[in-house]
């Protein structure tokens, strides 16, 4: 597992920000199918990848001996109650450029973690729906 990130001091931390559901929801899904670390090199980020742990996504310059430059940190999940609402995590920066590139990271990752998904899980033949037949009120 990855934790170099834990190691190296941070240029700026941002408590309280907030990433959206369907990336938190589909890295999660990821995690479950994949396995517990799930590392992408999408090719919309040139010598970037990105590794993704259950407590930690960390974006990673593999040129530089896995450094890294963003990461989403302790994710507020405990008292989750609707699977739609963004999450709250720590964002750490360790990169002046750093928060230049994490929203396009987000995005690269949803398409690889689809792709992957898709080819690890083939989608299951559609299921029968059965009609729903009301009682009577007699």
């Amino acid at each position: 597992m990855y934790s170099r990130h834990t190691a190296i001091p941070t240029l700026e931390t941002r408590p309280g920000w907030r990433v959206e559901a369907r990336y938190f929801n589909l890295v999660q899904r990821a995690l479950v199918r994949l396995g517990p670390e799930v590392r992408l090199s999408p090719p919309g980020l040139r010598h970037l990848d990105l590794i993704l742990q259950r407590g930690a996504w960390i974006l990673v310059d593999p040129v530089l001996n896995d450094m890294p430059v963003v990461a989403w940190t302790a994710f507020h999940v405990r008292r989750r109650s609707c699977l739609h609402r963004p999450i709250a995590c720590e964002l750490w920066l360790f990169h002046a450029m750093g928060g230049s590139v994490m929203k396009h990271a987000l995005r690269e990752m949803e398409c690889e973690l689809g792709a992957a998904l898709a080819t690890a899980c083939p989608t299951s033949p559609p299921g029968k729906v059965l009609p729903f037949q009301p009682r009577s009120c007699a």
